[in-house]
């Protein structure tokens, strides 16, 4: 069976920012130290990151805000200077005396001989690297115009960039751009890791995420109850061992349904996709013009165009929806599935123009033991809610799908959520070639073949969202993410489960 216990390390724990404004002082305490060492190691971690991306970099422009955000700024660029680097820094306020630590932080920049400029767009072509210290966590309204033509002529500039903590503008807690939001080469985060970072324009506007607790991790974690948990494909041991004595009905009988007219592929990628994860036998039940497409080349996929009812009987579990379409045969195909899997409580894998059909009949259907497994659009319209909506707030929109409708919602995306009602968990594999027709088929039929092996539903959602994801990266080390197709991800997932390595 499958072993799901998650390390206990803090890296894997995502928490709110509030959560670490309201708890970071007392697990500094509880730490022994104060607010302004911490300081001091965020500066720290800063600047050695900039090292790492840019070990020959004499050239550093910083840029700071007024906050503990800029505090941390300056911590940087006196570590900077101190090494023997030719430092810019640049403050929107530079005349503006800082209070607190980051007045502490800002005297200490002075006293080192350093000066406080305004920006000048200049001195991003003269910089080997940007550290950006404008805005951290705590804003949650759009930024001010001079903060947004500070990030416009920094997005628009081919320095590489470090923002500390969060890339500025971004909201640490839904990865949704306050109006601007710089695009960074690597984010530096501390004490716990936000929510925004790791999904949807978040992950892309962070670059590399590194992670640094500056010492108070234990303390933090101990106050603090995480909002969600990030997975990775080591969490996972995959499955046990097969019986010697076993057969091919031991493994399941999954039913894959779609493929209408002219959508073909899309089934026939899903049912290859669940026999290549392990399901014992595939039946594929498609339009009556894609049978041939279907079954040629691939004699293990069962596939017919008829008596419905006999093959929803014979399964232990169903996928419905790739190249299912919206048409009368989609809909009755659709009626008849769903009806039969709520009264026979089977599990159900609900994908693409299923989703588009059963948003206009929600109320129909209750049901368990289903993955519903949506992108931003089908998700939009399961919600009736906008596709910008649904990315502005990945976190609470995912939740909202699996309250409704009373499922494993699977978000798709950059960052890839799963929610069960009460907890969420978020994909750490995956990369942009995987952005492919055909690539959630395969999801799909993944997802089948695990429930169809007796996988636990929500275990299943998990594991079977980081077999694709990390599948996808695989392929991607081993050709480059340009040309990769929804089919390579075949000998990855078979390789994956089987702890093989291509």
């Amino acid at each position: 069976m499958l072993d799901t216990q998650l390390t206990s390390s803090l890296s894997y724990k995502l928490f709110r920012a509030d959560q670490v404004r309201e708890n970071e002082a007392q697990a500094a305490a509880d730490s022994g130290c104060d607010m302004f060492t911490l300081m001091q190691r965020a500066g720290d971690v800063v600047f050695k990151q900039c090292q790492e991306l840019m070990p020959n970099s004499d050239v550093y422009l910083v840029l700071v805000g007024q906050g503990n955000n800029a505090g941390d700024g300056y911590i940087a660029a006196v570590n900077a200077k101190l090494a023997g680097k030719q430092v810019h820094l640049c403050a929107i306020e530079p005349e503006r005396k800082l209070e607190g630590d980051a007045g502490i932080a800002q005297q200490r920049w002075t006293d080192a001989g350093g000066k406080i400029n305004t920006f000048d767009s200049a001195l991003l072509e003269k910089a080997d690297v940007v550290i950006d210290a404008l805005l951290g966590t705590g804003i949650n309204s759009y930024i001010r115009n001079e903060f947004a033509d500070v990030i416009d002529a920094l997005n628009a500039s081919s320095t590489p960039v470090v923002s500390v903590d969060v890339p500025s503008g971004l909201d640490a807690n839904t990865g949704q751009s306050l109006g601007r939001c710089v695009q960074a080469d690597i984010t530096v985060t501390f004490v716990g890791i936000k929510p925004g970072l790791v999904t949807g324009a978040g992950k892309q506007s962070c670059g590399k995420l590194v992670y640094a607790d500056l010492g108070i991790g234990k303390a933090f974690q101990s106050l603090a109850r995480a909002s969600a948990t990030m997975l990775n494909i080591d969490h996972f041991k995959g499955m046990g061992p097969r019986d010697i004595n076993s057969h091919k009905g031991t493994y399941g009988r999954l039913l894959c349904i779609g493929g209408n007219r002219g959508t073909a592929g899309a089934i026939r990628l899903a049912g290859e996709a669940a026999l290549r994860s392990g399901a014992g036998m595939v039946r594929v039940f498609t339009h009556e013009s894609s049978v041939i497409q279907v079954s040629a080349g691939r004699p293990e996929l069962m596939v017919s165009d008829s008596h419905l009812e006999d093959a929803l009987a014979w399964a232990t579990c169903v996928v419905i929806g790739p190249g299912l379409g919206q048409d009368e045969w989609a809909n009755h195909t659709f009626e008849l599935t769903m009806k039969h899997c709520q009264a026979n409580n089977k599990p159900v894998v609900i994908d693409a123009d299923a989703l588009n059909i059963l948003c206009k009949q929600s109320t129909a259907y209750t049901l368990s033991d289903s993955i519903l497994t949506p992108h931003a659009g089908e998700a939009a319209r399961l919600l009736g809610v906008s596709i910008d909506e649904v990315e502005g707030d990945r976190f609470n929109y995912a939740r909202q799908c699996s309250q409704r409708y009373h499922a494993v919602c699977v978000l798709k995306g950059a960052g890839t959520l799963i929610d069960n009602e009460k907890k969420t968990w978020v994909c750490r594999h995956g990369n942009p070639g995987m952005a492919t027709a055909g690539s959630g088929d395969v999801l799909s039929g993944i997802l089948g073949a695990l429930l169809a092996q007796g996988v636990e539903t929500d275990i299943a959602a998990k594991y079977g969202v980081v077999l694709h994801a990390k599948a996808g990266d695989d392929i991607a080390q081993l050709y480059g993410q340009r040309g990769m197709i929804a089919s390579d991800l075949f000998d990855a997932v078979r390789a994956l489960i089987n702890h093989k390595h291509l």
